[in-house]
C-alpha cells in the first residue's frame, strides 16, 4: 500500500532528535518464544496509532517496561512532542504502511484514533495476530463492535478497551453489591454525564486550507470525504457524527460499564431517543436515550434475579430527578457523571468510572469479593500487557476484554442510533442477533435538519432550517454497518 505524500518529510520533521529509526531491528515474539506468545520476562514490541491525545497517555503507561517500536499519526503538528519523546520508534503517517513494513516485528497495537477509524485499524491488526488495546468507545457502529468481538475470539489475541474505570475498585464493588442482592431486583437505571465539553449543535463549516502537518485524507479514513475545517480536529471531532459519537460515546463507556456488567446485560430489545435540535452532521447539545433489556436467565444459587430493565441516559446538562431521601446539598455529579440503580429494596448510586458507590439507605454492604482485583500499582494498560504475554490457553482475560467490551459497546452506539432515528416518532424494536430494527418499514422516511440558521428581522425571530427526508431503512442500515470509502476495508465477519 502506498503512503500519501506530504510536503513535510519525516526526517525533516523529527529534526535534531535523530529519531528516524531506519536501522531499527525488532525481534518478533514468535521468534523469541516459538509458541506465538511471550514469556513474562520478555518485552512486547508495541505500535501506537493515534498518539496526540489519549494515545500518548496509554503509551506512557506501557513504555517504562515495553518496547515502543512504531508511532503513527495523521497530524504531525499535534503529535510533534510525542514523536520527539520517543526517538527509537519508527514514525508513520499511515497505519496501513506501518503494518506492511513492520507487521512481522510488532506484537501489539494501541489504537487511539478518532472513533470512526478504531475498528479498521484494530480489525486488520488482529488478523495479523496482534494484541490490541483500543480506546473507548470501542467502535463507531454495532457491526464493528460485533466484528472485533468475533475476531478477538478467532485469533486468540489479548484485548482491552480503554475504559480504565473497569479496572477500578468502584466497578468491582458496584457489581458485587448488585449481585449479592443488596438492593433487590433492578427494573430501572438512570445515568448521566456532564459532557459535552466541546461544541455541539453546529452547522457544517466552510472549507479551509489543510495544514502541511496534517494528512486530511488519512484522518477522513473510511468516512465520506468532506472539506477540512479546524473545527473538526484535533479534538472537536467527538461532536461530529462522521468521526465521533458525541457525549454518549465519550462517557457512557465509563459510566454505564457497571450497569452492563452488574446486571448481566447483552442486547437491548427496544430503543428510543430525544434531543435538542438534531442536525444531519453534528451531535445535539443535549439528549436522552432509553434502552430496554429483556429478562436474563438467573444463574443457579444467584442472590439476585434479572427482570426486564430499562436504562435511561441523559447528557448535555440533564440529570435524573433526585429520589426521595437524597441528601440535601449532595451533588449527583461525581467525576463527570453518575448512575442510580433503582432496586426493590434500596437504591445504589455510583459516579463516573463506578466511583464511590453508596446506598441511599445509608447501609454499608459487606459483599463477597468475587471480582478480580489488579495488583497494587498495576494500571489498566499494564494488565493488558500482562495478558499479551500469556498463552491463550491459560490467559486471564483483562477487565475490559472484547468478549465483554464488544457487546457493551453495542449498547453505547445503540444510543446514537436511537437519537439519530428519533424522527420516526416511535419506539424502535431491535433484534440483536441479526443486528437489525424489526419495525422500520419500507415506506418509512426520517426527516433530518441540514442546518440551523437563525436571524432577527425587524425585531422578530426568523428560523431557516432546511430539511431532507430520506429512506429510514437505508439510513439505519448505514449507521449499523458503514459503507467504507475506497482504500479502507474490514476483514470478513467470522462465523
Amino acid at each position: 500500500m502506498k503512503e500519501n505524500s506530504k510536503k513535510i518529510s519525516r526526517r525533516g520533521f523529527i529534526g535534531t532528535t535523530g529519531a528516524v529509526a531506519a536501522g531499527l531491528t525488532v525481534i518478533p515474539s514468535t521468534v523469541v518464544s516459538g509458541l506465538g506468545h511471550k514469556a513474562p520476562s520478555d518485552k512486547l514490541n508495541i505500535a501506537v496509532v493515534g498518539i496526540g491525545g489519549m494515545g500518548n497517555s496509554n503509551l506512557k503507561a506501557v513504555s517504562p517496561t515495553e518496547n515502543i517500536v512504531a508511532l503513527c499519526d495523521v497530524d504531525w503538528g499535534y503529535s510533534k512532542k510525542v514523536f520527539e519523546a520517543n526517538p527509537g520508534a519508527k514514525p508513520y503517517w499511515d497505519w496501513r504502511k506501518m503494518y506492511d513494513e513492520m507487521g512481522k516485528s510488532i506484537d501489539a497495537v494501541i489504537v487511539a484514533t478518532a472513533d470512526h477509524s478504531h475498528a479498521v485499524v484494530a480489525a486488520n491488526g488482529m488478523t495479523l495476530g496482534k494484541h490490541v488495546y483500543v480506546q473507548k468507545p470501542l467502535t463507531h457502529t454495532v457491526y464493528e463492535s460485533r466484528l472485533l468481538t468475533k475476531l478477538a475470539a478467532k485469533y486468540k489475541v489479548a484485548t482491552q478497551m480503554g475504559n480504565q474505570g473497569s479496572s477500578g475498585e468502584g466497578v468491582n464493588l458496584t457489581v458485587e453489591w448488585l449481585q449479592n442482592g443488596e438492593i433487590g431486583e433492578v427494573r430501572k437505571v438512570e445515568a448521566f454525564t456532564d459532557r459535552p465539553i466541546w461544541p455541539q449543535g453546529l452547522n457544517v463549516p466552510k472549507g479551509e486550507w489543510v495544514p502541511d502537518t496534517l494528512n486530511w485524507d488519512l484522518f477522513i479514513g473510511p468516512a465520506k470525504m468532506r472539506p477540512y475545517n479546524s473545527l473538526y480536529t484535533p479534538w472537536n471531532w467527538r461532536g461530529w457524527w462522521d468521526f465521533g459519537t458525541g457525549a454518549l460515546g465519550d462517557m457512557a463507556c465509563h459510566i454505564l460499564h457497571p450497569v452492563f456488567k452488574g446486571l448481566k446485560l447483552q442486547y437491548p430489545i427496544k430503543a428510543q431517543g430525544s434531543s435538542t435540535l438534531l442536525l444531519t452532521d453534528c451531535a445535539p447539545n443535549a439528549q436522552m436515550v432509553k434502552l430496554v433489556y429483556p429478562a436474563r436467565v438467573t444463574p443457579k444459587k444467584a442472590k439476585m434475579t434479572y427482570p426486564e430493565v430499562e436504562v435511561i441516559w441523559y447528557d448535555g446538562g440533564l440529570q435524573p430527578a433526585k429520589p426521595t431521601g437524597w441528601p440535601a446539598g449532595k451533588n449527583m455529579n461525581n467525576a463527570g457523571g453518575g448512575v442510580i440503580f433503582h432496586g426493590t429494596k434500596d437504591k445504589l448510586i455510583c459516579g463516573c468510572y463506578g466511583r464511590d458507590p453508596w446506598l441511599l439507605s445509608g447501609r454499608v454492604p459487606v459483599a463477597p469479593k468475587t471480582e478480580r482485583r489488579l495488583p497494587d500499582k498495576v494500571t489498566h494498560e499494564m494488565d493488558w500487557v500482562r495478558a499479551c504475554k500469556e498463552s491463550p490457553e491459560s490467559r486471564v482475560i483483562t477487565k475490559s476484554d472484547f468478549s465483554e467490551a464488544g457487546p457493551f459497546n453495542e449498547m453505547v452506539v445503540m444510543g446514537v442510533l436511537a437519537v439519530r432515528l428519533q424522527g420516526l416518532n416511535k419506539e424502535l424494536e431491535w433484534n440483536g442477533e441479526k443486528m437489525e430494527f424489526t419495525n422500520i418499514n419500507a415506506e418509512d422516511k426520517v426527516r433530518l435538519t441540514i442546518s440551523d440558521n437563525f436571524t432577527i428581522v425587524d425585531g422578530d425571530p426568523r428560523f431557516d432550517r432546511p430539511n431532507i427526508n430520506i429512506d429510514a431503512r437505508a439510513f439505519a442500515g448505514d449507521m449499523i454497518k458503514h459503507t467504507y470509502r475506497a482504500g479502507f476495508s474490514l476483514p470478513p465477519m467470522p462465523a
